[in-house]
């Protein structure tokens, strides 16, 4: 129990900072609202838990057994980043071409598999807040609650920044600029997990 406070730093400031999940959830707010977005916070919130507890109770192991698959991980990861960052950078306004909707629910759970801070926080995380002689289901389970817990504030933070610059984004080459923008940060944000 004394790690829980650390554990809940640990997850705001992994949670907040930007990278791929908080970039996508104001750029899909800035274009479609903070409503709109919401089932792709819960998505992440609940798909990032998930992958903590799965993480957490087997799936280290593989990839410490075979070093590949975590490079197959990465590279496959940064490829999907790239193609959503490319979509982003290429959205227009809102009623100009075709309209791409948030995520959604299921969708950023399952990006949370192809996310390479996901991985780095999940692989960081289980064996910095776990203990060898501790229950390792119920300190997984404690881990991945916290990160649920802290995600949907930290995500809707954000929101409210992507639907406060949509404000000031009225123009369509003012969103164009903003959504590529948030493409580049978003393939900046690739770069700690090359280097």
């Amino acid at each position: 129990m004394e790690t829980l406070l650390p554990l809940f730093a640990f997850a705001i400031a992994t949670s907040v900072t930007p990278g791929p999940n908080v970039l996508l959830v104001a750029a899909a707010a800035a274009n479609h609202g903070v409503r709109a977005t919401l089932p792709q916070m819960l998505g992440i919130a609940v798909g990032f838990a998930a992958m903590l507890v799965i993480v957490g109770l087997g799936l280290a192991g593989p990839f410490a057994a075979w070093p590949v698959l975590h490079g197959v991980l990465k590279w496959g990861g940064a490829a999907w980043l790239l193609v959503l960052a490319w979509k982003i950078a290429r959205a227009g306004a809102p009623g100009e071409g075709p309209s791409r909707p948030p995520l959604g629910f299921v969708g950023a759970a399952l990006f949370q598999w192809v996310n390479p801070k996901a991985w780095m926080i999940a692989l960081a995380a289980i064996p910095a807040f776990t203990t060898p002689e501790g229950d390792m289901l119920a300190e997984t389970l404690r881990i991945g609650a916290v990160f649920a817990l802290v995600c949907l504030p930290c995500t809707l933070i954000w929101a409210g920044l992507g639907a406060g610059a949509s404000q000031l984004l009225r123009t369509p080459g003012a969103l164009r600029s903003f959504n590529i923008a948030m493409a580049v940060l978003m393939v900046l944000s690739l770069l700690p997990a090359f280097l």
